[in-house]
């Protein structure tokens, strides 16, 4: 099943924070020139370029319920990043490690695919072009519960940022500087993070966290499904306990200034029966 809810329309339904009233496109500096009149990534077998996203189509919004140790504020889960696999569900390349449990439990990743665009000190990129807003909000809700935030915002740009093939220099023209295509990818994930407010999704319908509570895996599937964008995200329980969620999308033009088509998830989630929904310290 598929919605064709752009990433503006995402805000309008969305309820209650980490929302804003309106997301515009990202990073207003630049515009792809692309458009998003074409067709969805993973809709055609087209090679990728700067206006059509491939191999990478299949785009995941992941994010954390860290409570051990606890990341973020009690009330909004967290951003992981945004990955780009193949539209089968495959991958590009991959290395020998797993940065986080969830990257294992969900779907293979693409991973690494330019070392030579490795960026580091990225809150100096962030703040040094302009995206101090974009900085501020990911000290708050792009957090690293084992090592720093910025390792954990470097491995998300190097592992699956690189993979975009929307986001490669030659698509920003020659007035191209280095690490444009980075701030692009991090403007890009705060955004469409804001419009997921996961938290709320499952408020709505009375599921909160709560350390003596279960809840039916069934109902809580059920409340991200009503009360979300209308598709069925996969989400990582680990021990019982709710730990992570992956929302799926297409997108319509560039990752800079595309539209984002909510998807259902192609893979299941792994909780069952009775799940845990843990509260943060």
């Amino acid at each position: 099943m598929l919605t064709a809810i752009t990433l503006t329309a995402f805000a309008a339904l969305a309820m209650a924070k980490p929302m804003t009233s309106e997301v515009p496109h990202v990073f207003k500096r630049i515009s792809s020139g692309c458009g998003t009149s074409g067709a969805a990534s993973c809709s055609s077998s087209a090679e990728g370029s700067c206006c059509f996203e491939a191999p990478g189509g299949l785009l995941l919004q992941t994010q954390f319920w860290d409570t051990d140790p606890s990341t973020g504020p009690t009330d909004s889960w967290t951003i992981h990043g945004l990955w780009p696999d193949n539209c089968d569900g495959t991958y590009r390349s991959v290395l020998s490690h797993n940065y986080r449990e969830m990257e294992t439990l969900i779907i293979p990743y693409s991973e690494n695919c330019d070392s030579s665009r490795d960026y580091t000190g990225i809150s100096t990129l962030l703040t040094d072009n302009g995206a101090s807003s974009t900085l501020a909000y990911m000290q708050d809700y792009w957090l690293n519960d084992d090592g720093t935030s910025e390792e954990l915002w470097e491995h998300e740009w190097a592992t699956h940022g690189t993979c975009y093939s929307t986001l490669e220099p030659s698509c920003f023209g020659d007035s191209y500087y280095k690490g444009e295509e980075a701030v692009a990818f991090y403007e890009t994930v705060v955004a469409l993070f804001k419009t997921l407010p996961t938290y709320e999704w499952l408020a709505a319908s009375d599921i909160t966290p709560s350390d003596s509570k279960t809840y039916e895996w069934s109902a809580v599937e059920a409340a991200l499904v009503k009360n979300g964008n209308g598709m069925k995200p996969a989400v990582t329980c680990s021990s019982g306990k709710i730990s992570a969620i992956s929302w799926y999308f297409n997108v319509k033009g560039s990752l800079v200034d595309g539209d984002f088509v909510a998807i259902d998830s192609p893979v299941s989630s792994t909780c069952s029966g009775s799940v845990k929904y843990p509260t943060k310290s």
